[in-house]
This record gives C-alpha cells, structure tokens and sequence, in this order.
C-alpha cells in the first residue's frame, strides 16, 4: 500500500516496520507453532514420520521458512536501503521497484503455504 501512495517516507518506514514486525511476531510466533504443534501431535500418538498430513505440514512449513530467511529477508533489507536511498535523492529507482514486486511474490507464496498447513491440520486428508 505504501509503494501504491507513492510517499517516499512512508516507504522507508513501511519496510523497517516490516522487517520489525517480523521480528517481534514472525519469529516467535513460527518458533510457538512448531514447538507445541509437535508436542500435541506427539501426546495424541500421531506418527510423527513416514507419508502423512503432519510430515507433509512440516515440509511445507520448512519451505515457507526457507522463502522467508533465504529470499524475503534479504528482499526486505533491499527495500529499506532503496528507500533510504529514494529520501535521499528524491526518486524511488527502478531496482526497489524490482525488489518490491519480488518480495510481494515470494509473500504470497510464504503466505498460502501456511494456509495449507492450516488446511492440513483441520482436515487432516492422509
């Protein structure tokens, strides 16, 4: 919404309350999940290895995590340089417009896998 405004500080503070965000919540929140997810499915006896809803679920939740850490965070850290760089010189430069469109890709992508998981869990399909 930020890049849509066009505001140059509203970008650059958009981006670092991203990437603060992510760390208040993100982080600790996945860190949550997957610590009690496990506990609970472990005390109710449901396999924890093999073909099955909880193995797929966490395959794709590692997968959602590897988009975030190795492609989303550096696109952040991207995007808070560009649009440092943008108050500076007035212009918001074509490779933060770059940056920006792939981390709004691979968001989305980090976003539906978990909406999978959760699908996975309430359903549990195998």
């Amino acid at each position: 919404m930020a890049d849509l405004k066009g505001d140059l500080a509203v970008i650059h503070s958009s981006a670092k309350n991203i990437m603060l965000a992510d760390c208040i919540f993100t982080i600790p929140g996945l860190v949550l999940i997957i610590v009690t997810g496990n506990l609970m499915a472990v005390k109710a006896g449901f396999p924890m290895s093999g073909f099955n809803w909880i193995t797929v679920s966490q395959t794709l939740f590692i997968l959602c995590g590897l988009i975030w850490g190795a492609i989303l965070v550096p696109l952040q850290h991207s995007m808070i340089r560009h649009s440092a760089k943008a108050i500076e010189t007035g212009v918001l430069s074509k490779s933060y417009k770059k940056v920006s469109l792939y981390w709004m890709i691979f968001g989305i992508a980090a976003t539906i896998l978990p909406v999978v998981v959760l699908y996975m869990m309430i359903y549990k399909p195998y």
